[in-house]
């Protein structure tokens, strides 16, 4: 192993005079008992703190301690960071997400919670299937051999994972019950099958996601053609939980719980508006089925401002028409490579639409013109009438596809901020907001734009051109996936009978093991040609039936397997009631933002399903799977760029000789360095593996913490772990002082008894009180401000600072404070730090206490409390700073003013103790305070400003 704290950890050995330290005392002053310290103390003074090899010593010990115990009534803390998807390669992120949930856990087991910190494997997923056809190797086997990998990386990190409820989830024990689920939710009417438009891939024969198709609307990885096509799929009518899925954001935002940025994605998500859908008119120079167009709106004050009306490509006008107009089938084709913010359009020809207030004589003439229609992109199909009105004036998007396409046309404002049409709106840009409604308005003008809006729905209501409505951005789940590596559907389809539910006692629904398909590098779902296993009998009428032959979505796993992980060898239920009642909710979960959305509204509307199912009963109360979610920012890289092109650099393209100044190997130009999110293109990946084996793992795990607050982005430099290394030597060293000394006395105790005696100490006694107390007065700030920090998490890089501040303390008052006191902020600080790092924690703990087996089994070994002893301790001087006019004259040490002094009484008191100094005296020489015209005392006594 790597020696990574080098000096050694004993200094030269000093004289024997000098070995000596307070083992006990019972006060200051001549009668402390001294003894000699035995030269065995020193034994180990050469020894080199191995981080690396403590890391291995203590996971040793630490599998050979697993127990078994139970809870004994303690409070019970489920702590889950997100499970990763075995890749066969952890990174960075993972590192810091686990460290983050690993430390908390530690922390809530050494206040005595019954913590579970399970650990599992996100197993099932199309990356696994196309690994599985680029290599010719079974999906079950690579993804196997990658959580082997990914469990050993994830155990020299020194985790304190419950490897007992380790669950993957391509493992048939526990696809089994998510196949239970999907069946009781079928049995509520929740699961149900319809058809749904998808992007096929003719020759891999297989779905695509809008991302894998290009810009000229081929696959990305045969090149063919996608195929839009429309197929039978199931879904989860998520749609009927969106009341409760809205309202209960409301209970997880309260004590900021959850980040309000991720409740408002969920909002948006989630899309609620109220608004009108609105009927404009078609008039059409060709045949065609429709004679109008309905448009959903929740701004219907600005129904004077359209210009334009915009489609989605999958109305049906544009359906009916792409049939006779090849440029426009043409333009449909290319569509699902577009990005979804495209502003391409396609124009209708022969077809334009009517404002339905054109109907009205007062109507402006501008507003009674007809107007384009468009097909555009960002319309979407499932969203409202699959059609929208353009508002160039009032509305970002609708003003740049305006813009876009009638670059010379201007735009009509129906709204402005004020009475005199004047808007709050950049020069040529949208007036957003809600205002006062302008003369474009006809007989609107000067009316509030919402009770305007009102108005007009209410106008064309009666005329049968508009209705009130509410509606929802959310759709319902499409969880079929025509793919083999996932959940089988445990459906049955039989001519007779319909779709027949598998029988409870035939789950789990398998898949068959396909090598040949593997080997041959084939694409496509194999489950749809595999008639041995395809063809069976029907449950009901036992006639010819056929599995159905897809897979669910990999989000239907993640969405419950945090309950399962309180009841993982269960094989009837999914997990039994008792445990779901006693161990849910998860109360604290771990992960990035990238899931901000659908993971969780996924699992929290499952949550809701089961919570109030026939699985649990019913339950009391609002159901929420997770008490509170912390997100932790991202781990950027440092990158080296090449000033003259820009391209990025390979290590072996730096020369690091001086790392202030890195340079570019080939031109000796100084390279261009910023942090940038890891990826192989950029060559700034950093193995957690490499870095632990170098520094341990409890260095890195401190100085992943110390860098950033857990929200923000952290920037690694892995040079820097040498400052963690240094103050765990110090600590180190500060451990073996301490070892050998025992207290007599309770540290409480022993302060309560001096502070009785401060009145008649001698000032050597006072001096050493000062120092005792300063020490012992940083122990209880620290265990109050460490232990905030631990149960916030996002201030755990506070921690490390407060604990090196600590460290700090503690070595510049060693000399003076009590052995006893000593000893006590040392075990203190040790025991603060044993969740951040807690092999070097457990090797302090068995040098101070050597007849124990681990700190975090240890009752000596619980997270320390505040002792009440801060009103005994406060400090008996103060720095004062002193000004003559307003400037600094120089700081004097003064002692705490009295309490109950008066302002005038105060101000004679501080004047006086300073002048007392040996700085008042000098700075003073030849100056008469006494003739200031004013003295002014602040901050307590902490500044004087004399105004001479």
């Amino acid at each position: 192993m790597t020696v990574i704290y080098g000096r050694s950890i004993g200094r030269a050995l000093p004289r024997l005079g000098a070995l000596r330290s307070v083992l006990s005392c019972s006060r200051f002053g001549d009668d402390i008992r001294y003894l000699s310290i035995t030269a065995h103390r020193y034994a180990n003074s050469d020894a080199k703190l191995d981080l690396p090899a403590l890391d291995q010593k203590w996971r040793q010990r630490w599998a050979a301690l697993k127990s078994t115990k139970t809870s004994n009534g303690a409070e019970k803390k489920y702590v889950l960071p997100m499970f990763p998807y075995p890749s066969g390669y952890l990174h960075l992120g993972h590192l810091r997400v686990y460290t983050i949930a690993d430390v908390v856990a530690r922390f809530h087991s050494l206040r005595g919670h019954d913590v579970l910190l399970p650990m599992g494997w996100d197993a099932f997923g199309l990356p696994a299937e196309n690994a599985a056809i680029e290599r010719g190797i079974d999906p079950a086997t690579w993804t196997k051999s990658n959580i082997a990998k990914m469990k050993e990386q994830l155990d020299i990190m020194n985790g304190s994972w419950d490897w007992s409820r380790e669950l993957a989830t391509c493992d048939p024990s526990f696809y089994k019950h998510t196949q239970k689920i999907f069946l009781l939710l079928r049995e509520q009417g929740l699961a149900y099958q319809d058809e749904a438009e998808v992007n096929y891939d003719p020759v891999d024969k297989t779905v695509l996601a809008n991302e894998q198709v290009d810009a000229n609307g081929c696959s990305w990885r045969s090149g063919a053609k996608v195929e839009k096509r429309k197929l039978k799929q199931w879904f989860l009518r998520i749609s009927q939980f969106r009341d409760s899925l809205l309202q209960d954001l409301e209970i997880l935002s309260k004590d900021n719980n959850w980040p309000e940025r991720v409740l408002t994605m969920q909002k948006n998500w989630l899309g609620k508006s109220t608004g009108a859908t609105i009927k404009f008119p078609l008039m059409a120079f060709e045949h065609i089925t429709h004679s109008a167009i309905e448009v959903f709106t929740s701004r219907p004050d600005t129904l004077f401002g359209v210009q334009y009306l915009a489609l989605a490509s999958t109305h049906p006008v544009v359906a009916q028409l792409a049939a006779k107009d090849p440029e426009l089938q043409a333009f449909l084709d290319i569509l699902p490579g577009l990005p979804p913010d495209s502003k391409v359009g396609y124009l209708l020809p022969h077809i334009r639409a009517v404002n339905p207030l054109a109907y009205h004589d007062e109507t402006p003439e501008a507003t009674k013109r007809s107007i384009p229609i468009y097909v555009a992109p960002y319309v979407l199909g499932d969203y409202g009438e699959g059609a929208v009105m353009g508002v160039p004036a009032h509305d970002v998007r609708d003003h740049s596809f305006w813009k876009t396409h009638h670059k010379d046309e201007p735009v009509r404002f129906v709204l402005a901020a004020s009475d005199d049409e004047s808007t709050t709106a950049m020069p040529n840009e949208p007036f957003i907001d809600h205002g006062v409604m302008t003369a474009h308005s006809g007989l609107f003008k000067g009316r509030s734009s919402q009770e305007a809006g009102e108005m007009l729905v209410r106008i064309l209501e009666e005329a049968e051109l508009a209705k009130p409505v509410e509606k929802w951005r959310l759709r319902d789940w499409l969880v079929s996936r025509q793919r083999y590596w996932g959940t089988p559907i445990p459906i049955i389809h039989c001519g007779s009978c319909g779709a027949v539910p598998v029988p409870e006692e035939e789950l789990p629904v398998e898949l068959p093991e396909v090598d040949e398909h593997w080997a041959g590098k084939k694409t496509g779902n194999p489950l749809e040609t595999l008639e041995e296993w395809v063809n069976t009998s029907c449950p009901q009428c036992h006639g010819p039936a056929r599995r159905d032959t897809d897979t669910m979505d990999t989000f239907v796993d993640s969405s419950w397997y945090f309950a399962r992980f309180i009841d993982p060898h269960n094989d009837e239920v999914p997990f039994s009631r008792e445990k779901a009642r006693k161990m849910l909710p998860v109360d604290l979960y771990i992960g990035g933002i990238e899931h901000a959305i659908l993971h969780l509204l996924y699992s929290r509307f499952i949550y809701k399903f089961l919570m109030g199912s026939t699985l649990v009963g019913e339950t009391e109360g609002v159901q929420e799977p997770f008490k509170r979610l912390i997100t932790q920012g991202m781990v950027h890289g440092k990158t080296y760029t090449d000033p003259a092109t820009g391209k990025f650099l390979k290590p072996d393209e730096v020369d690091l000789t001086d790392p202030a100044r890195p340079r570019v190997v080939r031109t000796g130009e100084v390279a261009g360095v910023s942090y940038e999110k890891m990826s192989k293109s950029k060559y700034n990946g950093v193995d957690p593996t490499d870095v632990i084996n170098l520094h341990g793992a409890d260095a890195t795990r401190a100085h992943m913490l110390f860098q950033a607050p857990v929200s923000e982005v952290l920037d690694w430099d892995g040079d820097k772990i040498v400052g963690v290394t240094r103050w765990l030597g110090r600590v180190w060293e500060l451990v073996q002082r301490v070892s050998t000394i025992s207290s007599a006395t309770p540290v409480r105790e022993f302060f309560e008894q001096e502070a009785a005696r401060l009145g008649t100490m001698k000032e050597k006694e006072l001096q050493q009180w000062d120092k005792a107390a300063r020490v012992w007065r940083e122990v209880q700030k620290t265990v109050e401000s460490v232990t905030g920090s631990y149960e916030k998490v996002y201030a755990l890089n506070t921690v490390v600072s407060d604990l090196m501040i600590l460290t700090n303390v503690i070595v510049e008052e060693e000399k003076g404070v009590p052995d006893g006191v000593k000893r006590e902020a040392v075990e203190g600080l040790v025991r603060m730090m044993a969740p951040i790092t807690p092999a070097f924690a457990e090797e302090c703990w068995a040098v101070l206490h050597p007849g124990e087996t681990s700190i975090f089994k240890s009752e000596k070994g619980r997270f320390p409390v505040a002792d009440g002893t801060v009103d005994l301790l406060q400090p008996r001087k103060q720095v004062c700073a002193v000004q003559v006019n307003g400037r600094l004259k120089f700081a004097a040490e003064i002692a705490v003013p009295p309490e109950g002094l008066g302002e005038e009484e105060r101000r004679e008191w501080v004047v006086g103790e300073v002048l007392k100094t040996e700085g008042g005296r000098k700075k003073f020489e030849g100056v008469d305070v006494g003739k200031a015209k004013k003295v002014v005392v602040v901050k307590g006594g902490k500044l004087v400003n004399f105004v001479m």
